[in-house]
C-alpha cells in the first residue's frame, strides 16, 4: 500500500474508523502488557525479592534494596524515551512500537529465570538489576508511541482526551492482571510461592507479547506521520531538536506528573509495607483490595478523559491534583483505623484522584509538542517524571515510615507532589479541541497557557 493510499484524505470514513479502532486496541493492549510487565515487579518486590535476593538484610532494609532495583527501571525510562523517541520521529510509530513490545516482554520473561541469593549469591541481584534496566528501556519508548498511535488516527479534535485515555487505561488494567496472576499462583503454590510460584506470572508475559505482536503487525502507520514523510519534514536528530526548541514543555510535563506518579506507586507498592506492619492485613487482603481498585479505574480513567474533552484538559488535570493532595491524609487516617472495611475502602478509593489526572494526561502531554518532534518530546517529558517521582516514591515512603513510624509523613510527601503538579500544570498550554496535526507555532505555544 502506497503512502498516498494510506494518507488521511485517501481513506474512506469507514476504513478510517476501522483503522482508528485497530490503533486504539493495539495501543491499549501494548500498554496493558507494558504495565503488567513493569508492575508485576512492584507487587513481587516487597513480597518476595527482599527475602530472595537480600536474605541477610534487616526486613525493612531488604525492602529498600528491592525497591532500589525497582527504581533502576525508572532511571532507564528516559534513556529509552530518547532512544525510541528518535526512531519514532524518524521511521514511524508502528515499527518503533513493535521493537519496544519485544524488548519489554522478553526482559520480563527473563526475570522468571533469575536464581536467588542461595544459588548464586549477590549475582542474582546484579542480574535482576540488568534485566530491570533493559525492561525500563523498552517501556521508555512504549508510552509515547502508544499514545500517538491512538491520537494521530483521531478524525476530529473533539475526542482526543477520550481516545488517548484508552492507552492510559492499560496501566491499571496491567496492574489488575498482575494482581490476578500473583493471587492465583500464590494460592496454587502455597508455601512454595517463594520457590517457584512467583516466577510463573513473569513467564506468562511471553504469551501476552505474542498477542500484542500479532495485533500491532496488522495496523497502518498514522496519517500524521505519513504527512510528515510526504512533506519531507523528518528531523535528523529529533531528540536534540525538541530539547532545543521546546525545553519548557519537557520540564513542565515532567513536573506535572509528580502528583500522578509518586502517589500511585505509594498506593500500589508501599501499601504492602504499611498495610502489613501497621494495619496487620494479609497479603491476599491487600492484593484483593488493589484488584477492586484497578477494576474501578477501568471506569474512572476513560471517564476522566471524556470529561476533559468537555471542560478542558488542564482544568480536569488540576482538579485531580488538588484531590490527590487532600486525599492523602484521609487515606492514612482510614489505614490507621484498624477496621478492615475502612482499610479496604481506602485502598479502593486511592486510585480515583490518580485517574482524574491519568485519563487526560496522555493528550495533555502529547498535544504540547509539534508533530515532527512529538514522539521524542512527549516521551522525554513523560518518563523524566519516572526518575523524579515514580522510581523514588516507594523508597521515599519506606524511608519516611522507617524514620517517623507515621503514615502522615508520607501524606505530607504526597501533598508536596500535588503542589508541584498544580504549579507546573498551570504553566502548560492547553490544546483541548484544537488542531494538532499541523506544526505548532513553537514560540507561541511555549509562552501561552490557556
Amino acid at each position: 500500500m502506497t503512502t498516498a493510499e494510506t494518507s488521511m484524505g485517501s481513506l474512506s470514513q469507514v476504513e478510517h474508523a476501522r483503522q482508528l479502532r485497530r490503533a486504539i486496541v493495539a495501543s491499549t493492549v501494548g500498554t496493558i502488557i507494558e504495565a503488567y510487565d513493569f508492575l508485576l515487579y512492584v507487587l513481587v518486590a516487597p513480597l518476595v525479592f527482599a527475602k530472595l535476593y537480600f536474605p541477610e538484610s534487616d526486613p525493612l532494609v531488604g525492602i529498600l534494596q528491592a525497591f532500589g532495583i525497582y527504581a533502576v527501571g525508572f532511571v532507564a525510562r528516559p534513556v529509552g524515551a530518547a532512544l525510541f523517541g528518535h526512531y519514532g520521529d524518524r521511521i514511524g510509530r508502528k515499527t518503533t512500537l513493535i521493537a519496544t513490545l519485544l524488548l519489554t516482554g522478553l526482559s520480563t520473561f527473563a526475570v522468571g529465570f533469575i536464581p536467588g541469593y542461595a544459588s548464586i549469591g549477590i549475582w542474582g541481584a546484579v542480574m535482576l538489576t540488568a534485566v530491570r534496566f533493559i525492561q525500563g528501556l523498552g517501556i521508555g519508548g512504549e508510552w509515547g508511541g502508544a499514545t500517538l498511535m491512538a491520537m494521530e488516527w483521531a478524525r476530529t479534535d473533539a475526542h482526543r482526551g477520550f481516545i488517548t485515555s484508552w492507552p492510559q487505561w492499560g496501566g491499571p488494567a496491567g496492574l489488575f492482571f498482575a494482581n490476578v496472576a500473583v493471587l492465583i499462583f500464590s494460592a496454587i503454590s502455597g508455601d512454595q510461592f517463594l520457590t517457584w510460584g512467583w516466577r510463573v506470572p513473569f513467564w506468562l508475559s511471553i504469551v501476552m507479547v505474542g498477542i500484542g505482536l500479532y495485533i500491532r503487525l496488522g495496523i497502518l502507520e498514522t496519517p500524521v506521520f505519513r504527512r510528515i514523510l510526504e512533506e519531507r519534514r523528518i528531523e535528523r536528530t529529533p531528540v536534540i531538536e525538541v530539547i532545543k526548541r521546546q525545553p519548557k514543555q519537557i520540564i513542565l510535563t515532567a513536573l506535572a506528573r509528580m502528583a500522578e506518579q509518586g502517589p500511585f506507586y505509594v498506593y500500589a507498592a508501599f501499601v504492602f509495607v504499611y498495610g502489613a506492619k501497621i494495619s496487620g492485613m494479609s497479603r491476599d487482603f491487600l492484593l484483593t483490595a488493589l484488584l477492586v481498585a484497578t477494576g474501578l479505574s477501568a471506569v474512572t480513567i476513560p471517564l476522566s478523559g471524556y470529561i476533559s474533552d468537555r471542560i478542558g484538559r488542564k482544568r480536569m488535570y488540576l482538579i485531580g491534583a488538588v484531590a490527590t493532595g487532600a486525599f492523602a491524609f484521609v487515606y492514612f487516617t482510614m489505614m490507621n483505623s484498624m477496621v478492615s472495611g475502612l482499610i479496604f475502602l481506602a485502598i479502593v478509593l486511592s486510585f480515583i484522584p490518580h485517574d482524574m489526572m491519568y485519563g487526560p494526561q496522555a493528550a495533555l502531554i502529547a498535544e504540547c509538542f509539534t508533530p515532527r518532534l512529538r514522539y521524542s518530546g512527549s516521551s522525554l517529558g513523560f518518563h523524566l517524571a519516572s526518575v523524579i517521582a515514580g522510581g523514588p516514591a516507594p523508597l521515599i515512603a519506606t524511608a519516611l515510615f522507617a524514620a517517623t513510624g507515621s503514615g502522615y509523613a508520607v501524606a505530607l510527601y504526597i501533598l508536596f507532589c500535588a503542589i508541584v503538579s498544580i504549579t507546573a500544570t498551570s504553566f502548560l498550554p492547553d490544546y483541548t479541541n484544537r488542531d494538532i496535526s499541523q506544526e505548532h507555532d513553537i514560540r507561541s505555544a511555549a509562552s501561552t497557557a490557556a
